[in-house]
């Protein structure tokens, strides 16, 4: 373990090194009064040693044993970096970056399960990051002014399109997830017009399938509505309203975490732009599905 002395003038990003620095000397307790503030330092500065113990579900003592194992006289020491970070305004932490560094070192899949992790959160912050929602809106009206929404994904996509289609149908009709089975999605268009809208979703390599009935739709009026990884991607610049989502992992196959949350986005824009019946169709199936003995009730 590293014995130097730490002085309780140091910042909190001091503290917080200090405490993945040393944590393979650290004992089990204290690992698990470490890791609570690497995961939530906004609450060491707030809180007393008996309120953060019992957070942490260990006691007050693991807390200034802890202190003391990373170089602090005692607790009160510990904290007074955090204190004084109130006292200044700067509650913003690192908690993310902590969090992570921690789990990285909680066994053999732990780097794996960092990785993992931090790709998700970075797709979901990219893709949000690029999104206007004023855009949005524009889609999701369109949306909702539709005749009939053509929800179009193939491979990992075509669970995603389903969903979106599930999720919608519990409030409107005419939702329908293509390409349906036996049958493929130029088929499934041959009757839509400018009515109707489509929504296609492709990442790199794209489908060849998705990008014709995206064009084909386009020349028979349909509004496009696209999602894909690049602003270059041929299914965004053929679309009318185009989203670009952040879809890279360290494993093989593509994310599917940011297109999932872009797509509930999508949906809550189209309820918010939605007139006042939507609500009252969401209800009466919900009512339907209690009445129909689907939903397990709750006897207490």
């Amino acid at each position: 373990m590293n014995d130097t002395y730490v002085s309780p003038l140091a910042d909190t990003a001091t503290v917080l090194d200090r405490l993945s620095e040393d944590w393979d000397a650290l004992t089990p307790e204290a690992q698990k009064a470490a890791r609570y503030v690497l995961e939530n330092p906004q609450d060491v500065g707030v809180s007393t040693v008996r309120e953060i113990a019992q957070a942490a579900n260990v006691k007050p003592n693991t807390f200034v044993r802890m202190a003391r194992q990373v170089g602090f006289d005692g607790y009160d020491d510990f904290r007074e970096p955090f204190r004084e970070a109130i006292r200044r305004g700067q509650v913003s932490f690192p908690d993310r970056a902590r969090w992570l560094q921690s789990i990285r070192k909680s066994g053999e899949l732990g780097g794996l399960y960092a990785e993992m992790v931090g790709a998700a959160i970075r797709n979901i912050e990219d893709t949000f990051a690029g999104l206007d929602p004023q855009r949005l809106q524009q889609a999701a009206e369109a949306i909702w002014s539709a005749r009939r929404v053509y929800v179009l994904g193939v491979g990992v996509n075509n669970s995603n399109a389903r969903n979106f289609t599930y999720l919608a149908s519990t409030g409107m009709s005419d939702f329908h997830a293509i390409p349906r089975p036996g049958s493929t999605a130029i088929d499934d268009l041959a009757w839509a017009n400018d009515r109707d809208v489509l929504i296609a979703m492709t990442c790199h390599p794209y489908r060849t399938e998705v990008i014709e009935a995206a064009t084909l739709a386009r020349q028979q009026g349909l509004t496009v509505v696209g999602l894909s990884d690049s602003p270059a991607s041929p299914l965004i610049l053929s679309a009318d309203h185009g989203f670009v989502v952040a879809a890279d992992t360290p494993q093989f196959f593509p994310s599917s975490v940011s297109t999932i949350a872009l797509l509930e986005t999508l949906l809550s824009f189209v309820i918010a732009v939605a007139s006042d019946e939507i609500v009252e169709r969401v209800e009466t199936f919900h009512k339907r599905r209690h009445d129909l003995g689907i939903y397990l009730e709750d006897k207490a």
